[in-house]
């Protein structure tokens, strides 16, 4: 069976249901909270409830578009149809790239956990392995794809989910250990209050908690190529909210009450292995680790599958090579999956190389992806709305609350978060060369889509003329 775009729609419900659970959680909630933590103290909790809230508003937007009209290029289809072409082309552009170069940070970080396994297999050689395995999967077929997505995701939320359980035991005195006396919840505020370094802290903490909720809109990209679309669309939209307020609020919150925010282990081991060690756990660096390992392949698998998407779709609308469109007998787009992973490639090297110029450059410029992505669906949902109430009422199965108030609020936040990181250029945690970097890209690629509309709208008229021409009686 295929899909409308000619991709084989092989995706059961239970990848789907798997893959939005695992978008949810990626590999930043392991190994990035911790600088959260030592950024903000227990203040993070209210980083991750702002970014979470923005997260389920604009997943219930991107719900509303993508259950009346699944699609593989998800928003910048959306974008496309709503805002004109340079909306579609850019975000779209915008949005591979931050996947490409997420890629090489994921397979970097993974490797560094291989090599200390197996030190006789350098870490480029792991980086180079993991990423060639997955590249395979994602070749084979997308039911492959699906298949190893939904083990991948199933290990991550299994985790943190026994995580949650065993840390609340504690907290609540139920399970017994040989530290887990200092467990209370007493840490959010005897260790210089719930905000030690004042409220501006919160805010300097969302730009890195925004980049660990990257990947929440997987399932509606990948719902173009699922059995039932629509079915499962609404599914994942349904929980998104318990999704994010469990896995990373609760995570996070339990981590905060077991260990003091400024407990050095923190920085030194990262969260959550101080958190396990702090209950006598035996092996949770090994653990963690295990898991850590387990959330970047999955990353790894979500991210280049998300990329090639991106760039098949922005091929079959002439965004792109019209090569990237091409479907292969398995039913995938080898070709897109091939440019993508080439790229991802190449980042991996850029990081070995030139880890701290051209890599940083590249890691920071596409830091601010995620807001500008979110900024774009609500513009293009405010847009399709009235496009689907006045053509197609019968598709808004999903619908966003409070229409469109609610929208224009979330606009707002957005805005003002970016503003707050332009305009904070003081300390350690500043996020404006994030944000500038991240504005000056988004501003190069949509100066390419005006030209390249200017360009091809001769052309586009041209042919317009030929059939009208052509279509003209003759006597």
């Amino acid at each position: 069976m295929t899909s409308g775009s000619g991709l084989q729609a092989a995706l059961k419900t239970r990848h789907l249901s798997m893959i939005g659970l695992g978008g949810v959680i990626g590999a930043g909630v392991f190994v990035g909270s911790s600088s959260g933590i030592t950024m903000a103290g227990p203040g993070i909790l209210l980083s991750y409830a702002l970014v979470g809230t923005l997260v389920v508003l604009v997943m219930r937007m991107l719900g509303e578009m993508a259950a009346a009209s699944p699609a593989s290029g998800s928003f910048s289809v959306y974008a496309d149809r709503a805002l004109g072409r340079w909306a579609g082309f850019s975000i779209g552009w915008l949005y591979w790239f931050f996947w490409v170069i997420a890629l090489a940070v994921e397979a970097t970080a993974g490797a560094k956990i291989l090599h200390g396994w197996v030190p006789a297999v350098a870490q480029w050689g792991w980086a180079l392995a993991v990423m060639t395995v997955l590249t395979a999967t994602n070749l084979v077929s997308v039911g492959f794809y699906g298949e190893f997505e939904f083990w991948f995701a199933s290990i991550k939320v299994v985790a943190i989910g026994l995580f949650i359980v065993t840390g609340a035991l504690a907290v609540f005195g139920v399970l017994p250990g040989a530290h887990s006396e200092q467990a209370s919840f007493s840490n959010l505020t005897s260790h210089g209050g719930f905000l030690p370094y004042g409220p501006q802290s919160v805010l300097a903490g969302v730009l890195l908690v925004v980049f660990s909720f990257m990947g929440s809109e997987i399932a509606t990209l990948a719902a173009g190529e699922s059995e039932n679309p629509q079915h499962a669309v609404t599914k994942s939209t349904n929980r998104i909210i318990w999704r994010v307020g469990a896995f990373y609020l609760g995570s996070i919150l339990v981590v905060l009450c077991l260990v003091p925010w400024d407990d050095t282990s923190i920085v030194e081991k990262g969260s959550y292995v101080a958190a396990l060690d702090s209950l006598g756990i035996a092996h949770a660096a090994q653990i963690m680790n295990f898991i850590v390992v387990t959330s970047v392949l999955s990353c790894l698998n979500s991210g280049l599958y998300t990329a090639s998407r991106m760039a098949f779709s922005l091929g079959e609308r002439g965004d792109a090579p019209r090569v990237f469109a091409r479907i292969n007998s398995r039913g995938v787009p080898g070709i897109a999956i091939g440019a993508s992973v080439a790229f991802g490639f190449i980042a991996v090297f850029f990081n070995y190389r030139f880890p701290d110029t051209v890599f940083l450059f590249l890691v920071n410029s596409s830091g601010g992806v995620a807001l500008f992505v979110w900024l774009v669906i609500c513009f293009s949902q405010l847009r399709m709305r009235k496009i689907l109430q006045r053509e197609a009422p019968e598709q808004l199965v999903v619908k966003m609350w409070l229409y469109p108030y609610l929208t224009w609020t979330t606009v707002g936040l957005i805005m003002f978060v970016l503003g707050y990181m332009v305009a904070d250029g003081e300390g350690k945690s500043s996020g404006r060369t994030t944000i500038m970097l991240s504005l000056g890209v988004a501003a190069l690629v949509l100066i390419i889509s005006v030209v390249k509309q200017r360009l091809t709208a001769p052309r586009t008229s041209q042919k317009a003329a030929h059939r009208v021409v052509d279509s003209t009686p003759r006597p």
